[in-house]
């Protein structure tokens, strides 16, 4: 059932949509290509159980750990309320 001027499945368009795209963006995030032997933040070696799980790592656990955290993820906003437009 349609609610105002949204078509009948428009909620589940938005959750596909924004499912979507959180997948696109951890494709994009991943690390592509050969990884290092050393790390290229702090310089220490990678452990070799590391670079064994993740080939193309080029940082080490803690270091990345650093990166991640400095990441900051701004969604599009797919709700049309100004409730959900104010967080």
């Amino acid at each position: 059932m349609a609610n105002g001027w949204a078509q009948d499945g428009a909620v589940q368009d938005q959750i596909e949509d924004t499912v979507h795209d959180a997948v696109e963006l951890a494709r994009a995030r991943l690390a592509a290509g050969a990884g290092t032997r050393y790390c290229e933040d702090c310089g220490e070696e990678i452990p070799e159980a590391r670079r064994q799980a993740q080939p193309s790592s080029r940082t080490c656990i803690p270091c990345q750990t650093t990166r991640d955290g400095a990441v900051r993820v701004s969604g599009i906003n797919r709700r049309g309320s100004k409730d959900s437009q104010l967080r």
